[in-house]
């Protein structure tokens, strides 16, 4: 039985939104294509009239969780409000944090669409990032490289601590926090 493109589309949103869920929550090996249509309450059957495959829908889950990202940094009204909500416990204690901290670990051991994506999207991420920063600024792009590798990087080791050392997890995120800060009003 054929369904409306509407009705497609829809599917094929459940689809992404399971599988962007599922890949942060586990990583992408950890995460079957049965899984993931079952999570958007689907058969497994109809997968293949979405995508031609699992390493392209991990691909289109990139773009998807990078565009929501840089969304949400726009969105912000200050980098420094930006970086008092990515550097927070909430934030690291989500199932699904932002994807340079779900999966670029993942992404690291991979070739392929899937890594160029992540490395495209990474690249707009850290463009966004750039565009907060003044524009007078001659070192506005390592600054901002910088930036996003210290949120990503406090936050990734934040989560890793956070059940053995709490303590060390939050003084970790109050470290980046401040430093983040720091980066982003000096220039020096």
């Amino acid at each position: 039985m054929r369904v409306s493109k509407q009705k497609a589309g829809e599917h094929r949103d459940a689809i992404l939104n399971a599988a962007s869920r599922l890949f942060r929550a586990r990583g992408f090996d950890k995460v079957g294509v049965a899984e993931v249509t079952q999570a958007a309450g689907l058969t497994h059957g109809g997968f293949y009239g979405h995508f031609a495959s699992k390493e392209a829908l991990a691909a289109e889950v990139c773009d998807r969780s990078f565009d929501n990202a840089v969304r949400r940094l726009a969105a912000s009204a200050t980098l420094e409000d930006y970086i008092d909500y990515y550097v927070t416990v909430e934030h690291r204690d989500r199932e699904g944090p932002c994807p340079m901290v779900a999966l670029g670990g993942d992404v690291s051991r991979l070739t392929g669409p899937v890594r160029e994506r992540f490395t495209q999207g990474l690249a707009r991420y850290v463009a966004a990032v750039r565009e907060r920063l003044p524009a007078d600024d001659p070192d506005a792009g390592e600054r901002a490289a910088a930036l996003v590798s210290l949120l990503v990087g406090g936050l990734s080791l934040a989560r890793a601590a956070a059940t053995a050392d709490p303590g060390l997890s939050e003084r970790l995120l109050d470290g980046v926090r401040a430093q983040a800060r720091a980066m982003v009003s000096d220039r020096g």
